[in-house]
């Protein structure tokens, strides 16, 4: 049986698509069996039709790939997609390099560019691993840091100095959900001349895009969100070409943080229906938000659409929904917040987030664990703080569940 012709170019999303479309049909490359799943490349390695072949494609003369730890057919796939997700305001050539973690890419997305007497400008309100980064390990490579509000504008502009390079930030931040200023910073960052890094793992492409706020690089933890399922690990890099070509793709080659191809197939399929469940992950992460703002037993609610959110304003220019992440204060710190968790019996106590199924993490003891008790009050990670993932089961299901914990509060 011979096997039908297909087209192994990756398929060019049209200017005129939505990203819904997108997300279904960008990047995809089919090999000469014309397969509608996107195939699986399961191998580390190449074969050259000769030695000249090789030593061409060594070289970069030649097109074609080498190694899987530099690059691989369903993994290019993938970041073909997210580049078509993210966008390219403004005429710029936007390209991707995936990665094995979320903190992969956060790391390299770093280290490429940054050498001894560089200096980083971050916001304190961070995940914790990434704090370690900023904090702990460019530290060792002779590379300084300040942490400052992020909210606070005035502040990045103090905390410039001659040799700053990167800003680095989340918005929504993990856990306390600080909106930060991305236009603004971005403006300061490039007076400055850094380059502005965000993390926008809470937000997806979905709900934000920060190149169109004037980010440089963009990172994902492909875990939460992109996955959806709690299944596989993964991460991915957005910058322009230039950047990539010149700091982050020879890095990724040289050190190997490399995503799996099943890793890579895995995201691809969850990336046609990214747009679907983070809008349904939304509009039930809103209706909790407002459920809990209400309950008397519920000090305080983080929410970025919600009245009472102190960036309540700008979380609305900048993302078309609030997301799935909620934070919550409980009164009678530590322990109320442990009885509340333990009493719940549809959501499930993960420090995960972005999963179809609803977890909720005590960020004091868990994601923040390792930052002093000072550091955590600083952020507003106060004892009876949870924070909150929603997924996709039925909101008033979720609620109930909520309603029930709280009363063993």
């Amino acid at each position: 049986m011979s096997a039908k012709q297909g087209s192994g170019t990756p398929k060019t999303p049209s200017q005129n698509w939505r990203p819904r479309t997108k997300a279904v049909h960008g990047g995809t490359a089919r090999s000469p069996f014309g397969e509608t799943g996107e195939a699986m490349f399961l191998t580390s390695g190449y074969v050259y039709d000769s030695a000249e072949d090789a030593e061409a494609r060594f070289k970069g003369e030649e097109p074609g790939f080498i190694y899987s730890r530099f690059a691989n057919p369903t993994v290019r796939m993938f970041e073909e997609r997210m580049i078509a997700l993210e966008g390219a305001p403004g005429g710029r050539t936007i390209d991707a390099r995936a990665t094995a973690t979320g903190m992969a890419a956060v790391t390299a997305a770093m280290l490429c560019q940054l050498s001894a007497g560089d200096h980083v400008v971050a916001a304190k309100a961070l995940f914790g691993s990434c704090r370690y980064i900023v904090e702990d390990l460019l530290p060792r490579f002779g590379i300084t840091s300040t942490l400052i509000e992020g909210t606070d504008l005035a502040q990045w502009k103090a905390a410039v100095q001659p040799n700053t390079k990167v800003f680095f930030l989340e918005t929504p931040s993990n856990p306390t959900l600080e909106i930060i200023d991305l236009q603004a910073v971005a403006d300061i960052a490039h007076e400055a001349g850094a380059r502005l890094v965000v993390d926008n793992v809470f937000a997806t492409p979905v709900l934000q895009r920060p190149f169109e706020f004037g980010a440089d690089i963009t990172v994902y933890s492909a875990t939460k969100h992109i996955d959806g399922q709690g299944r596989c690990l993964g991460g991915i890099v957005l910058a322009d070409e230039e950047f990539i070509a010149e700091h982050l793709g020879n890095f990724l080659r040289q050190t190997g943080p490399a995503l799996s191809p099943f890793n890579a197939w895995v995201m691809l399929k969850s990336l046609e229906t990214l747009d679907l469940r983070v809008s349904a992950h939304a509009a039930n992460g809103e209706a909790v938000a407002r459920f809990l703002d209400a309950h008397p037993k519920v000090q305080k609610t983080l929410y970025p659409t919600l009245d009472s959110h102190p960036q309540a304003a700008l979380a609305r220019r900048q993302m078309a929904a609030g997301g799935n992440i909620v934070a919550l204060e409980v009164k009678g710190g530590k322990e109320a917040a442990f009885r509340l968790a333990n009493a719940l019996q549809i959501i499930l106590i993960s420090n995960n987030l972005g999963d179809a199924k609803s977890l909720i993490t005590h960020p004091a003891t868990t994601t923040h664990q390792r930052l002093s008790e000072e550091a955590r009050a600083e952020l507003g990670i106060s004892a009876g703080l949870l924070r909150l993932s929603v997924g996709l089961e039925d909101s008033q299901d979720l609620i109930e569940d909520l309603d029930r914990a709280l009363a063993a509060v």
